[in-house]
């Protein structure tokens, strides 16, 4: 909680930063755990009700733990087109999970996009903040690896 309490001394005024906030304590544990909310309440005094409706509205807020490393497969009209559910199926198979879960081991969670806007680069593989463009299902094992 000593974690939280030097957030909110960079923080004095919550009202306009509250997103803000809820970022910084996400980034502690990779997603929003109950008791950090409760905590965050309590320090605030925004309602706990207000809390979790801004982190369930948000897409890139989550009440569950997530992998160290995000993966997001782009679904959009051309990723598909160029094989896109190949690759997403691919990295499910490697990584034993389906799509929104977490590897056992905590180092990745897959997800789904619609359209990361490199259309020109399908299909489109992103890890992190890493794009990996023109991909093959053959390639994401080699990909994986530089994540482990």
């Amino acid at each position: 909680m000593e974690a939280i309490d030097r957030i909110l001394e960079k923080f004095p005024e919550i009202k306009g930063n509250l997103i803000s906030i809820l970022h910084e304590v996400q980034a502690l544990e990779n997603y929003l755990p109950e008791g950090s909310l409760r905590y965050l309440s309590q320090k605030t005094g925004v309602p706990l009700t207000q809390l979790y409706g801004v982190a369930t509205f948000y897409h890139f807020f989550s009440l569950t733990p997530k992998g160290r490393h995000q993966i997001f497969v782009c679904l959009g009209t051309a990723c598909h087109v160029k094989g896109s559910a190949r690759i997403l199926g691919e990295v499910k198979k490697r990584l034993a999970v389906e799509e929104g879960e977490t590897t056992g081991d905590g180092r990745f969670t897959v997800n789904t996009v619609r359209c990361v806007g490199a259309c020109s680069f399908a299909p489109v593989l992103l890890v992190d903040k890493d794009t990996h463009s023109n991909m093959l299902a053959n390639q994401v094992v080699g990909i994986l690896n530089k994540y482990e």
